[in-house]
């Protein structure tokens, strides 16, 4: 998917929501353990009640790698049965040197049809490159993620060089920033805005401004909304552009706001009721 068909579903749509399906087995309805397919059945079951008020699904492969064989045959069903008209969104972390990250840049762009996957960027550009050097499709870098272990590295302070002129005089000036600006930097480098976003994690807030000034035109996948207690209004208010550049994840809030067989009836209130609060940041032309 282009930025500018994913541009062109958010305004259609009035919603920036992308739904995490990141199913585990031991969570879902009971009554759908007698499915030949349970996962599937689930996913199927919640893509059909929110499919309007989503633009986006996240699938965590962890959660299918987790069942072998017959996690992977659910993922790629789930994947397929998404189609064509939501972003998809492989949500594996992966990243290695440049041969080992273009298999599996062909594993979920060409074997499996996800239009974008996220990629630790710590191995550098030559293990991020790959991801980059199909059409339509997105490399999704982690920049600034909501876990306490943000603090070990992203949010450690570095020292950086910077090499400048005054009055034909050279002079090198240190620079202290957080480790996660000079990833946000330097991997924007490596790609553009309409093949790269970066995962800003919503409990983040206080630092979107600062994210956003470093990267204007970037969209940013946002986890951590609903269960991890981020706030949508603070992130939209900080964070949105002239393209909206947010996709808003919300997981286990939406798939399991049931766990009865009114489990798609209810997921599909709880996406409303986010689809509601995000058509009011919207603005009101692309």
């Amino acid at each position: 998917m282009t930025r500018q068909q994913l541009v062109h579903q958010i305004f259609q749509k009035r919603s920036y929501l992308c739904a995490g399906l990141d199913t585990d087995i031991t969570k879902i309805p009971k009554h759908l353990l007698s499915e030949p397919d349970p996962v599937f059945s689930f996913n199927k079951a919640i893509i059909d009640a929110t499919k309007d008020l989503c633009v986006a699904y996240k699938i965590n492969t962890a959660f299918y790698e987790a069942l072998g064989l017959k996690g992977w045959e659910a993922m790629e069903k789930t994947v397929r049965y998404i189609g064509n008209d939501h972003f998809k969104i492989a949500d594996a972390k992966r990243g290695d040197i440049g041969n080992t990250s273009s298999q599996y840049a062909k594993a979920f762009f060409e074997t499996l049809p996800f239009d974008s996957i996220t990629v630790a960027p710590y191995m550098g550009e030559d293990s991020v490159k790959p991801f980059l050097e199909y059409e339509g499709k997105w490399a999704i870098v982690l920049g600034l993620t909501s876990n306490p272990g943000a603090n070990d590295f992203e949010l450690k302070r570095v020292i950086t060089e910077s090499d400048e002129f005054e009055d034909e005089v050279h002079i090198t000036k240190h620079i202290t920033s957080y480790l996660y600006e000079t990833v946000l930097k330097k991997a924007a480098e490596w790609g553009t805005p309409d093949n790269l976003m970066f995962v800003i994690g919503a409990t983040q807030a206080d630092e979107f401004i600062n994210i956003r000034r470093l990267t204007p035109d970037h969209f940013y996948l946002v986890p951590g909304v609903g269960a991890q207690g981020g706030s949508l209004k603070e992130i939209s208010q900080k964070a949105m552009n002239k393209d909206c550049g947010l996709l808003v994840n919300a997981s286990r809030a939406i798939i399991y706001a049931s766990g009865g067989k009114d489990f798609a009836e209810k997921a599909r209130e709880v996406a409303q009721q986010y689809q509601q609060e995000m058509k009011a940041f919207i603005p009101s032309a692309s």
